[in-house]
């Protein structure tokens, strides 16, 4: 049934001149089912309260509830047309009052760790895109037949939302930067395997598809109340930059069963790693960085080694924020190991030196979809240098598309092998120690495959050509909006 009402949904807001794509159909339905999980919530609240012979506190006053104004019923417990608003007072409401309302609660909330706090960052953030008050009346009455008040209802939607960020990111390369994989996903988390206790951080967390699955990941180890107290609000932490992935990351993460998520709205690059205090540190890093992209110069000073790279500013975050032992899974371009810049050089000597190194997946191209550009996964452990690397070349057997993407099966091999990091015709193991001093080049080159040529197709040569243009054009935008 939520399959259906999901589909419906779209295909009203394909009507509307305001929404152009699945990205914004991913947006409204975004803030349109936190208001409905908000009115779930708060008859879950108020149920549990008064079998404590308590009183709730409301969340939001009566007229903002959704049961007010976007799904009001008649007596009989049915959908009143006669008092629902609709067309232009519909879009007088929702613009001119609820919206204002909504982002005050930013203002008058000063814990960021509350629901209350959420509903304003949120809604100071979020764009209200559909134009037709008449198709929005259309998608509030197909929204209002989900439901949140089960686990297993959460579990459906949550499948069915992966799915919609899923298409975001098979639509183009800008959807692409809220989704990872979710096998590749699950391979990272299985190697670096989390306990209830550790903190998880995902300084880049888009859609938070890491801490959503990390959540997954936990919760049958959650067997106590002190346990699942502290996987709910102390174990999963995320920051995003783009409006667009901080709706669908907290959104994604309620969903998931992560109540309250402690997702913070910011750029994380504004932060100087000068400033960050053991308190600061985190246990595991999970994370799939934007690379790419310019930062501006003033940022780049936040950092020892100056770099117009995101991903190599990212990369300096990810060290300094991990504790000593601390444990990482980071998602990187593939040139992040060869590149031969000054800034490239030093990072990796950083790298290697502060930290062990220990394995490098080596992905095939088209791992994410709409994205030509090779990647690779790094694995190391913050507080010892790096000795031996185990290399394994990731070969699902086939060309990967959209019709027949990455999946678990094809990583099955690598989260084994990596428990002995043995030798193999797809893996093989480096010393540090052989590396050129002054390159510290760690490029994937397999000694078990000697007569390994280029054996990507003229499809997936035109793909990466096609995206590596993308992004030189995405640089001089940054470039531009820089002068």
């Amino acid at each position: 049934m939520f399959e259906q009402t999901f589909k419906n949904i779209d295909d009203v807001l394909w009507k509307d001149e305001g929404c152009d794509s699945e990205l914004d159909y991913a947006e409204q339905t975004a803030w349109i089912l936190f208001l409905k999980y908000l009115d779930d919530l708060e008859t879950e609240r108020a149920a549990e309260a008064e079998l404590a012979g308590k009183k709730a506190k409301p969340i939001l006053d009566p007229e903002y509830r959704w049961s007010a104004w976007a799904a009001p019923k008649n007596a009989a417990g049915e959908f009143d047309h006669d008092t629902a608003l609709t067309g232009d007072d519909l879009m007088s409401f929702v613009n001119d009052e609820l919206f204002p309302y909504l982002r005050s609660f930013k203002q008058t909330t000063e814990d960021p760790n509350t629901i209350e706090y959420k509903v304003g960052a949120i809604f100071d953030d979020v764009k209200q895109r559909i134009k037709s008050g008449y198709i929005l009346r259309d998608v509030l009455e197909y929204a209002d037949e989900l439901r949140f008040n089960s686990q297993t209802e959460k579990h459906e939607l949550s499948d069915l939302y992966e799915t919609r960020i899923k298409n975001m990111g098979n639509a183009g390369r800008t959807g692409g930067q809220y989704y990872t994989p979710r096998p590749l996903i699950r391979a990272m988390i299985q190697v670096i395997d989390p306990k209830i206790g550790e903190t998880i951080y995902d300084p880049a967390c888009g859609s938070g598809g890491f801490l959503c699955e990390s959540f997954e990941y936990l919760r049958p180890n959650a067997k106590s109340t002190k346990a699942l107290s502290t996987l709910q609000s102390k174990t999963c932490y995320g920051k995003e930059k783009k409006s667009l992935g901080y709706v669908l990351g907290i959104m994604n993460s309620i969903l998931h069963g992560i109540d309250v998520p402690n997702i913070v709205r910011t750029n994380t690059l504004e932060e100087n790693i000068a400033d960050v205090q053991p308190k600061d540190q985190f246990d595991i890093i999970l994370t799939n960085p934007p690379f790419g992209g310019k930062e501006r110069r003033e940022v780049q000073h936040n950092f020892p080694i100056h770099s117009g790279e995101t991903a190599f500013l990212f990369m300096q975050h990810f060290i300094k924020r991990l504790k000593p032992g601390g444990r990482a899974a980071v998602v990187i371009k593939n040139t992040f190991l060869s590149n031969m810049d000054n800034a490239a050089k030093a990072l990796r000597k950083e790298l290697l030196v502060s930290c062990d190194l220990h394995t490098v997946l080596d992905c095939p191209a088209r791992t994410f979809l709409g994205a030509g550009v090779k990647t690779v996964v790094l694995f190391f452990e913050k507080g010892k240098p790096s000795n031996d690397i185990w290399f394994y070349q990731l070969d699902p057997g086939r060309n990967l598309g959209k019709t027949d993407p990455l999946n678990g099966d094809d990583l099955a091999e690598f989260v084994e092998m990596q428990k002995t990091r043995p030798e193999s015709e797809k893996s093989w193991t480096v010393s540090v120690g052989d590396l050129d001093a002054a390159t510290l080049d760690l490029s994937p080159k397999n000694p078990n495959r000697p007569d390994e040529t280029d054996t990507r197709t003229p499809t997936e040569i035109l793909d990466e050509i096609e995206a590596l243009d993308a992004e030189a054009s995405e640089v001089l935008a940054s470039i531009r909006g820089m002068l």
